[in-house]
């Protein structure tokens, strides 16, 4: 995928969203795999990483309701993610199958970067 329409994608009013675009035009490194992958099983595995981060007090940026995107999408998605150039935040892009649409991003500070 072209920079620029993940750029395009990426013009949301979210706070996942901006990050990740602010994170892309700053020089972020970013991969959209190839295939889809099934929803439900990712809507369980952010639903616990929500938990786990909550639990130990880790930044987020739009996770809850990512997963609730997740849990209320009924397609298969495509992956995504954008990295900050301090690798500080990694962001998760959803994407509908065919790439055209952002179902919703996360962000996730790693805490040993």
């Amino acid at each position: 995928m072209e920079r620029e329409l993940l750029e395009r994608l990426l013009v949301g009013d979210d706070e996942a969203s901006e990050a990740a675009l602010a994170a892309l035009r700053c020089g972020g490194s970013y991969v959209i795999w190839d295939g889809t992958t099934p929803v439900e099983p990712l809507a369980l595995v952010y639903g616990r990483r929500l938990r786990h981060t909550r639990r130990g007090g880790i930044g987020t940026k739009n996770l809850a309701h990512a997963v609730e995107q997740l849990g209320q999408h009924q397609q298969p998605v495509r992956l995504g993610q954008i990295r900050t150039a301090d690798a500080s935040w990694p962001f998760m892009l959803f994407l509908s199958e065919d790439g055209s649409r952002l179902i919703t991003c996360t962000g996730v500070r790693r805490t040993h970067v």
